[in-house]
């Protein structure tokens, strides 16, 4: 664990009350209070800044292996590429509407620190990922005089995801602004998406509106084209799309993938900007994670691009109906330590946790992954516990975060955490796991 996390509860412990109910006391706005205040931690999660940044400066690095597979392994075939990846036809073709063949650099990636380093469980690009309003709980905290002390001694630094996510949103939509000034933007759910997700879009919504960008919401069968092949919502001119939906929503939709076409047709006239394309989940998959661990491709990477793969990736391989009967046995063998999980998933739904399962469930979950396809049998990284102190009940206990770290064109975007107790179980995720909090990041040297 980080000191200061220890110094932090310490304070609590000896009588700080400002301190231990600064979360309690923050002033946050009204939609950021009603998607989050229930789910969140009773202080923010500490990182030490020049690790954060290296572990950064890594991801980069792997943006640009990522996006070099079909080239680099399946001589540009994009099909043999999805393939491998357990992308079906279907989806693959979905991918490429719209798309320039080099997908943004925006994204998050999901990490855990196990006490020597972060390793990478997943990296979700395309702009659906979710959580760009968090920064808005370290500027609500920094308001309250205890807090505001405590990091002025600490030096403590964060930076704003909405901040960075805003100046990405300005830069892509200039093709598509009419004159100067912001971009109008439409944050656009698929069918059916907004009353699920509503709240968490009214955060995003607010939090850029602190930032300047006008952002409304909307589903996709909601959005119009005009005369001269510009998107509208409600009859406003929209500049630039923020993607809330992803591919296999329009797969799934009743009315078919062709629902998204006049996106694709404005964003490629110029008149409305798609952010970001579909074919950011060419590489969001897990299986192309799994790619860049298996030995066998190992000689296509240089030693500096195998040394960042060791650096913070963990073990993994893609399971399928053709994979070596040794792989399998081997996935078998390593119950404590494999967890599986669906190379397109999210949310820990539908995985398979080793350590928590009895070997005949495990081997039957082995069978599962093995038939379907497309799923990923990873090492198990065990995060790090640190100490959060309980207001409410004087208690202190153990916790574990997995760090949704940020990337965009310009780099390094900020960070947050999902947390659970540590003996809460394996998965952190509200989508499985109704216990987990979130919580902003603050960073120290």
């Amino acid at each position: 664990m980080t000191d200061l996390s220890r110094i932090y509860v310490d304070e609590c412990l000896g009588g700080n009350r400002g301190l231990a109910e600064a979360v309690a006391r923050a002033g946050l706005p009204p939609a950021f209070e009603e998607a989050w205040r229930a789910h969140l931690l009773p202080r923010p999660w500490f990182v030490r800044a020049p690790e954060t940044a290296a572990f950064a400066r890594d991801l980069e690095g792997l943006f640009e292996l990522l996006v070099s597979l079909p080239l680099r392994l399946f001589d540009g075939d994009v099909d043999r590429y999805a393939a491998e990846v357990g992308i079906d036809p279907p989806l693959a073709a979905l991918l490429r509407r719209g798309g320039s063949g080099v997908p943004a650099k925006f994204g998050r990636a999901d990490a855990y620190h196990d006490g020597t380093g972060y390793k990478l469980l997943e990296f979700n690009l395309g702009s659906e990922v979710g959580g760009v309003d968090m920064g808005v709980f370290n500027q609500g905290l920094l308001r309250v005089p205890e807090f505001a002390d405590f990091a002025r001694v600490h030096r403590l630094d964060h930076v704003d995801i909405a901040a960075r996510t805003a100046a990405v949103l300005r830069d892509r939509a200039k093709p598509a602004l009419s004159g100067g000034g912001n971009p109008v933007v439409g944050l656009i759910e698929g069918r059916g998406g907004v009353a699920p997700y509503g709240r968490l879009m009214r955060a995003t919504v607010e939090a850029m509106a602190e930032q300047g960008i006008d952002v409304r919401i909307g589903e996709i069968d909601d959005v119009r084209t005009r005369s001269d092949g510009k998107l509208t919502l409600d009859g406003t001119p929209l500049d630039l799309v923020l993607r809330n939906f992803a591919a296999r929503q329009l797969l799934d939709d009743p009315a078919g993938p062709d629902v998204a076409e006049p996106f694709f047709r404005a964003h490629q006239a110029g008149r409305t900007v798609l952010f970001t394309s579909l074919e950011s989940g060419f590489y969001s998959n897990k299986s192309a994670l799994a790619l860049l661990t298996d030995p066998r491709r190992r000689g296509s990477f240089d030693a500096a691009e195998r040394a960042l793969v060791d650096r913070i990736l963990p073990w993994s391989r893609t399971l399928h109906a053709s994979v070596p009967a040794e792989l399998v046995d081997l996935c078998r063998e390593r119950r404590e330590q494999l967890i599986l999980k669906p190379g397109a998933g999210y949310g820990g739904l539908d995985t398979f946790v080793g350590w928590e399962c009895t070997d005949a469930e495990w081997d039957k979950a082995v069978r599962v992954a093995v038939e379907r396809g497309g799923y990923v049998a990873q090492e198990r990284v065990v995060p790090r516990p640190e100490p959060v102190y309980d207001p409410a009940t004087g208690a202190v206990d153990d916790w574990i975060a997995a760090l949704g770290v940020f990337l965009t064109d310009e780099g390094y975007a900020g960070t947050h955490a999902r947390v659970n107790r540590a003996d809460g179980g394996a998965i952190v995720g509200m989508s499985s796991n109704p216990d987990t909090r979130m919580v902003g990041v603050f960073s120290h040297p």
